[in-house]
């Protein structure tokens, strides 16, 4: 993971219903699943071709008594797990689950931001093959952060993961959006979030090659769209949706 510091290299669906939910994404995003073959483990690997991009599994015992709906979570990846745990927690996070290795592919830690966000750190054990381009078909093209706070969110990841500011949008009432860079390159955006929304969050888009078509798979599949087709800066379309089992997801195309 040499140079990866700071980069989203995995995303992980924790779910009710795996079955459902790996028919739901082939069809919606184009992605092929098959078994991981882990030991004791059901978990189900998301592909792109020849790449993997991201995982299925059930929600761990207890979640849903504890009120903690199906969700997407993104992993970060670290030089040292362990060091960033530590690093993350001086600075005001939280580590839900400590530090812990999974045989034969790295080592994690689940976490949050100072404002309850969820997201994970992790460093693989061997060398990763080459990344797909951000923003081809089936990947995870943007990274959004509905923050806590944004004036202090954002030097908390930047401290964390050496993130730098890029453009800052100015969204009236709704304050600011500002992109955020890994080594230079734009990979997503956060803001504060709107007084209604209940708790801060990570949200991933994946990208599609036209986003009518996809809406239509989704809503066909059960997905109720949570925020309209809309265009943003630079010309792409996104939509907000949340699948059938209750995971907020976005999709993210070049055109409708």
């Amino acid at each position: 993971m040499t140079g990866q510091h700071g980069k989203f290299v995995w995303y992980e669906l924790m779910t009710t219903d795996t079955k459902a939910a790996q028919t739901f994404y082939e069809n919606v995003v184009g992605w092929s699943g098959s078994d991981a073959g882990m030991p004791g483990m059901d978990y189900t690997l998301f592909s792109v071709g020849d790449r993997h991009v991201a995982g299925l599994m059930t929600m761990p015992e207890g979640a849903l008594e504890m009120k903690i709906p199906p969700a997407w979570l993104g992993y970060v990846a670290v030089d040292d797990v362990d060091a960033a745990a530590a690093k993350l927690a001086a600075d005001g996070g939280n580590v839900h689950r400590a530090p812990d290795d999974i045989p034969g592919v790295g080592r994690f830690a689940i976490v949050t931001d100072p404002h309850g966000a969820v997201f994970a750190l992790f460093k693989g054990t061997s060398e990763e093959p080459p990344a797909l381009e951000q923003m081809a078909a089936g990947n995870v093209g943007w990274h959004e952060l509905m923050a806590g706070d944004l004036d202090t969110a954002f030097p908390f990841y930047s401290n964390l993961f050496g993130w730098t500011k890029d453009q800052a949008m100015d969204m009236g009432d709704m304050g600011t959006y500002q992109i955020f860079a890994w080594n230079g390159t734009p990979i997503g955006g956060m803001m504060t979030k709107p007084k209604d929304v209940p708790a801060p969050y990570w949200l991933y888009y994946f990208n599609v090659e036209a986003l009518d078509a996809a809406i239509e798979r989704a809503k066909s599949g059960g997905a109720k769209i949570v925020l309209e087709p809309m265009e943003v800066p630079g010309g792409s379309w996104i939509v907000q949706c949340i699948d059938p089992q209750g995971a907020l997801f976005a999709l993210v195309a070049p055109k409708r």
